[in-house]
C-alpha cells in the first residue's frame, strides 16, 4: 500500500477530541469519590484572562520593580509560548525539552550554574511571553542585565496578580468576560451525584472567587453537590506538611477558631493538609480519583505517595486532536514517515546518484518537520511531540496521570462504570501494527537477518 493509499483509511480513523485517554487500565467502577481542582479543572477561563494577567505583571514590573516604562509597548502573544517548556534562568534562555532531556532543535528563545525552570501551569504562559519580551527589549537596546534578576521579579510579579487579589477581583467584576460556562461542569456533577458518588474540592484559590465562579458556572446550590469544600489550600503543600490544621470559613468569608474534628457538607474549609483530610473522611487509596490540570502540584504526590487515581485536565488536547484529524495533516505525516523508512532504505547505497537522492531527501525531511512543527505552534510545536519523541511535558503527564482528557465534559460520553484501557505502544524491538506506520519501512525482520 503506497502512503497516497493510506491516507483515506487513517482519515476513517480519526481520534475523537471528545475521548479520554488511559496511560494506565482504570475502571470507574471502583471509583467512589471524585475529587477536582478548581482552576482549568471545574472552570475553564477565555483568552482575555491571560491578557490580564501579561498586562498586569507587566505593568508591576514598571511600577514597582522600576523597568523602563518602554516594556508596555509590548502585549500579550497568545500564539507564542506552549506549556512544558524549560527556562534557563542563568542564561535567560526558553527551550522545548523532549522524554530523554534533549532539546528540540529550533525552539530555543533566549536574549544572550544551569538553573532549570519547568512552567507546566496554564497561568505559565504569560509568565514566559513576559519573559521573553523583556529580554528582547534589553537585547535590542544593548541594556546590560543579570538574568537571574529578571527571572525573579517578572516570577514575582506575577505571582503578586493572584496575591494582592488583582486577578480575582477583575473575573469578578466581569465574570461573563473571563469564565467560559459552556463546559458542562453541571452536568457532570449532577451525573456523579445521581449515581451516589462523593465529591470534594480543593484549590489554592480563595473563597469569596470560588463561590462566584461556582455560582456562575453551576448554580447558586452548587455546594449542595460537595461532600467536603476546600480553599485555599497551597497546594502542593498541602500534600506533604502535616502541620497545617484546617480552619471553617463562614458566610461572610471570616474565618473562625473552631477545633476542626469534622469536614462537614455545605461548609468551606481553608489550609488543612492531606494527612488530616484522609484521618476525618476516611478516603483513601485507588477509590479515589482526583482530577487537576497541573501535573505536579496536582498529581505527582496522590499517585506517589497516597495511591489515588488521577486525571489530568488538558485543554490543548482538544484543539491539538483536531488538528491531527484535518487531511493536511494526515498527508504530511503519511509522506513523512514514509520517507523515513525510503531513507533507512537508501543509506546502504554508496554510489553518487544514490547519495545525491539521500541529501535531497535528508533536506525534504527536516522542511517537512518543520512544517509539521508549525501545525501546531510556530516557535515549539506539539504540546506532546518533539519530532518523533515524546515531550517531557508527555513523559511527566504519562507517570503522574491514570487518564486524561481536555476537559471535565469528556465524562459525559462514559458510563460510570466504564473501564479505561491503555492502547499497547509498539517497543522499538517489537513489530507495529501495520497501521501504525506505512510498511515501506524497512524492518529489522528476523527472516531477513537469517537469510544473510
Amino acid at each position: 500500500m503506497s502512503s497516497g493509499e493510506l491516507v483515506p483509511s487513517i482519515m476513517n480513523n480519526l481520534l475523537n477530541p471528545d475521548a479520554i485517554f488511559a496511560n494506565n487500565e482504570m475502571s470507574l467502577s471502583d471509583i467512589e469519590i471524585y475529587g477536582f481542582d478548581y482552576d482549568y479543572t471545574l472552570v475553564f477561563y477565555s483568552k482575555h484572562l491571560h491578557t490580564l494577567i501579561f498586562n498586569a505583571a507587566r505593568d508591576l514590573l514598571i511600577n514597582e520593580h522600576r523597568y523602563p516604562v518602554e516594556i508596555r509597548k509590548y502585549e500579550y502573544d497568545p500564539s507564542f509560548a506552549i506549556r512544558g517548556l524549560h527556562y534557563d534562568v542563568q542564561r535567560a534562555v526558553l527551550m522545548k525539552i523532549d522524554a530523554f532531556h534533549y532539546i528540540q532543535l529550533g525552539t530555543v528563545y533566549s536574549s544572550h550554574g544551569n538553573t532549570m525552570k519547568q512552567f507546566m501551569d496554564i497561568f505559565s504562559l504569560p509568565e514566559m511571553t513576559l519573559l521573553s519580551c523583556v529580554n528582547e527589549y534589553f537585547l535590542k537596546n544593548n541594556i546590560d542585565y543579570e538574568p537571574v534578576h529578571l527571572y525573579k521579579d517578572v516570577k514575582d510579579s506575577i505571582r503578586d496578580v493572584h496575591i494582592k487579589g488583582i486577578m480575582y477581583r477583575a473575573i469578578e467584576a466581569d465574570i461573563e468576560k473571563y469564565i467560559c460556562y459552556a463546559e458542562q461542569t453541571r452536568a457532570v456533577l449532577a451525573k456523579l451525584a445521581d449515581h451516589g458518588k462523593k465529591m470534594f474540592l480543593i484549590t489554592n484559590s480563595p473563597s469569596s472567587f470560588v463561590d462566584k465562579g461556582m455560582r456562575y458556572i453551576v448554580g447558586k446550590d452548587w455546594r449542595d453537590l460537595f461532600d467536603v469544600v476546600i480553599v485555599q489550600a497551597e497546594k502542593p503543600n498541602f500534600f506533604n506538611d502535616k502541620r497545617r490544621p484546617f480552619r471553617k470559613v463562614n458566610e461572610k468569608g471570616v474565618l473562625l477558631w473552631d477545633k476542626i474534628h469534622k469536614l462537614q457538607k455545605g461548609q468551606i474549609y481553608k489550609q488543612g493538609n492531606l494527612y488530616e483530610f484522609l484521618k476525618l473522611t476516611g478516603w483513601r487509596g485507588s477509590k479515589v480519583l482526583y482530577f487537576g490540570d497541573h501535573i505536579y502540584s496536582d498529581l505527582a504526590d496522590l499517585t506517589l505517595k497516597h495511591g489515588w487515581r488521577t486525571g489530568a485536565i488538558i485543554p490543548e488536547l482538544r484543539s491539538e486532536l483536531r488538528i491531527m484529524n484535518t487531511e493536511q495533516y494526515v498527508q504530511t505525516m503519511t509522506w513523512l514517515q514514509t520517507l523515513t523508512g525510503l531513507l533507512e532504505q537508501i543509506q546502504v547505497h554508496r554510489d553518487a546518484e544514490s547519495q545525491l537522492v539521500l541529501q535531497e531527501w535528508k533536506k525534504e525531511r527536516k522542511e517537512m518537520r518543520e512544517m509539521t512543527k508549525s501545525f501546531f505552534n510556530a516557535q515549539f510545536g506539539s504540546l506532546f511531540r518533539t519530532d518523533q519523541n515524546p515531550t517531557y511535558f508527555l513523559r511527566r503527564l504519562s507517570r503522574f496521570a491514570d487518564i486524561y482528557m481536555a476537559s471535565l465534559s469528556c465524562l459525559l460520553n462514559y458510563d460510570v462504570n466504564h473501564t479505561f484501557y491503555p492502547r499497547r505502544t509498539p517497543l522499538q524491538h517489537e513489530l507495529p501494527a501495520w497501521s501504525e506506520r506505512p510498511p515501506t519501512f524497512r524492518l529489522p525482520l528476523l527472516q531477513e537477518a537469517q537469510a544473510k
